[in-house]
């Protein structure tokens, strides 16, 4: 099972959601194929040492975004996404996670042009290579 998962309980994001950020992400990026097994629920709270129904809430809400399929007496896998599918729920996320900023933004006076310039500069942030960061 390829999963990788880094869950931390000093920030303020719940558990089972970094759970369902990071598999999400590993799915729609490709990183874990369709029809790829998951770590059982007991398997994944026994490796990260976390609550079994932590991680049942987090596969509950993977399975509710069809994103993967419970296969009885099987277990968990990957949903068999087409590209076109992955986009599409790639950017629902992208659309959730940016809604409350963006109107809070708007509310505290700042303009389109100004919102869109800061989202580019985080886009490119987030592209610059580890090998580019270290010649700054």
């Amino acid at each position: 099972m390829k999963l990788l998962i880094n869950i931390s309980d000093q920030g303020s994001e719940p558990l089972y959601l970094q759970i369902v950020r990071q598999v999400s992400a590993q799915i729609l990026t490709g990183s874990l194929p369709q029809g790829e097994m998951l770590p059982s629920i007991r398997e994944l709270a026994r490796r990260e040492r976390i609550s079994v129904i932590t991680v049942q809430k987090a596969y509950e809400e993977l399975t509710r975004q069809n994103l993967i399929v419970v296969r009885r007496a099987k277990g968990f896998f990957v949903a068999d996404l087409t590209n076109r599918s992955k986009a599409s729920l790639a950017r629902s996320h992208c659309k959730d996670a940016l809604e409350k900023p963006v109107r809070d933004s708007l509310s505290e006076g700042l303009d389109l042009d100004t919102i869109l310039a800061i989202v580019k500069e985080i886009h490119d942030e987030a592209n610059i290579s580890p090998n580019q960061k270290e010649s700054e």
